[in-house]
């Protein structure tokens, strides 16, 4: 007999949502999430807002990071101390701000964060770029392959 936690249909465990308070804080603008860069990215009508990441490595970019433009920093610090550019993206200054959870008051600064997102602020979020496609679908012969004895390609003007 086999048992139901037999390998037969292995799957891949889900890894717990780091921070869920806050999805639950926002809730209320029915948010969506994707994986991104091994983290949370979280959307609310078509603009990601924030990522949620909670990582081994790099452990000081973990928390709540804020989709934003390096002209809003200076706003958002004063309301967020704590809040500083992403370490891992090896830039001095990025869209991206964290809230690290390593700060004595990061449950309440992501919260508070929250509020904002649920107030509309146009410093959170980002309308996210267009996806390249990994493949046209157009398929051209290499120079090296050879083409069957009287089908040869005609040019593109000639075809019927």
């Amino acid at each position: 007999m086999i048992s139901p936690s037999s390998t037969l249909f292995p799957f891949k465990q889900r890894k717990p949502v780091p921070h869920q308070f806050v999805l639950d804080a926002i809730a209320p603008m029915a948010p969506y999430t994707r994986p991104m860069f091994g983290c949370l990215a979280v959307y609310v009508k078509g603009k990601i807002v924030l990522i949620l990441r909670d990582k081994r490595e790099n452990r000081a970019d973990n928390g709540v990071w804020l989709a934003t433009t390096e002209e809003h920093h200076d706003s958002l610090r004063r309301e967020f101390p704590n809040l500083r550019s992403i370490q891992v993206l090896r830039k001095p200054v990025t869209g991206w701000q964290v809230l690290p959870a390593d700060a004595p008051d990061f449950e309440e600064t992501a919260l508070r964060a929250c509020e904002l997102l649920l107030a509309g602020d146009p410093r959170i979020g980002k309308v996210p770029g267009s996806r390249r496609p990994a493949f046209s679908g157009r398929k051209t012969p290499k120079s090296s392959q050879r083409v069957p004895a009287g089908r040869a390609a005609k040019p593109h003007a000639l075809r019927d």
